[in-house]
């Protein structure tokens, strides 16, 4: 069996592994698929090199059947096929107490903080893991974790049918909160500056609008009778997106933040005041929004495929990274790595 490791230096090496037997809890998978996300590429390029050392097995949006399960596991079996929700929590601090394990004051990110799926073979405890139903094969379940983030953000955000939602922020997780939004019956608008990003949202049947070109604002009055958004999704992780969304939601309009900003970006507080907005933070997930999505998946009300716009052998995956460095405009990539 093999393993990709990251080496550093925006490299990945390809080596030997050996399975880990699972202990107590723990679960052994053959991985079918695993996504790259945004945070996978910060790694490729060293900025998170204070929590992943080199060498380390990365990734997190896996898919994968059932090889082996170790004691007093009775969720899953043999031949299960499944996604991981990659969440290790303590179950023992206030968050936890309170029922927010997914905010665990000490979380450990699989994949991230421990070795990750971008192998043959993954073990990890039973109590991560998802079943897919038979309308779900394991390409489409690589996107089940990126998707479930979208449900979180549109669950955060209380999104109602008949609302009218602006997503600032074209990108892959921008285009699934944009499509969880849309099932959910609201109007949505995903205000983004790169042309081809601006075309698949317009193919998935959202409006679009380039903020660099057009007056955003004016446009959202334009459209809405002048109400503003009911509900603004700051995806973008750039301080324009922050000036422009308190200029843009409606009174008493909920603003949620899904970005991470390198810097303490600078909101508009008086705006907050004035039309009495409301602004919740949204990170990760909930077992709830891993259900939602494979839901959503599995009716057709989403159609990830459409997110896959690449895919690459786990014996390529140091290609498929220099791909996304050097062309970031597609969706998603995928990474095959045998089940």
């Amino acid at each position: 069996m093999i393993a990709a490791q990251y080496l550093g230096d925006s490299k990945f090496g390809i080596a030997e592994s050996v399975p880990v037997a699972p202990k107590a809890g723990e679960v052994r998978l053959d991985i079918g698929y695993v996504g790259i996300c945004g945070t996978d590429m910060h790694i490729y390029h060293g900025a998170m090199d204070q929590r992943v050392a080199p060498k380390e097995t990365t990734g997190h949006e896996a898919s994968g059947i059932v090889r082996e399960v170790g004691p007093d596991v009775t969720d899953v079996k043999v031949g299960d096929r499944v996604v991981v929700r990659p969440l290790d929590y303590c179950g023992d601090c206030p968050a936890c107490d309170a029922g927010h394990s997914h905010i665990c004051h000490n979380l450990k990110f699989m994949g991230i903080d421990s070795v990750g799926a971008f192998q043959n073979s993954w073990t990890v405890k039973s109590r991560t893991l998802h079943k897919l139903p038979e309308k779900v094969d394991l390409r489409q379940g690589a996107l089940i974790e990126p998707l479930a983030v979208a449900c979180h953000d549109v669950a955060m955000a209380r999104v109602k049918a008949g609302e009218h939602v602006v997503v600032l922020g074209g990108g892959p997780i921008g285009q699934l909160v944009a499509a969880v939004a849309k099932a959910e019956g609201a109007e949505v608008l995903v205000s983004e500056i790169n042309p081809d990003r601006r075309k698949f949202g317009e193919d998935a049947g959202m409006k679009t609008v380039d903020p660099m070109s057009q007056d955003l604002v004016a446009y959202v009055n334009e459209w809405t009778g002048s109400k503003g958004a009911d509900v603004v999704f700051e995806v973008s992780g750039v301080q324009p997106a922050i000036d422009v969304m308190t200029e843009v939601a409606a009174v008493r309009g909920r603003i949620c933040v899904v970005a991470i900003h390198s810097n303490a970006p600078k909101v508009d507080l008086f705006k907050f005041f004035w039309r009495e907005l409301e602004m919740v933070g949204a990170r990760v997930y909930e077992h709830a929004d891993f259900e939602k999505a494979i839901d959503l998946v599995s009716s057709g009300k989403v159609n990830i495929d459409k997110f896959i716009t690449s895919e690459f052998d786990l014996t390529k995956i140091d290609e498929a990274f220099h791909t996304l460095a050097t062309n970031p405009v597609g969706m998603k990539t995928v990474i095959k790595c045998g089940a």
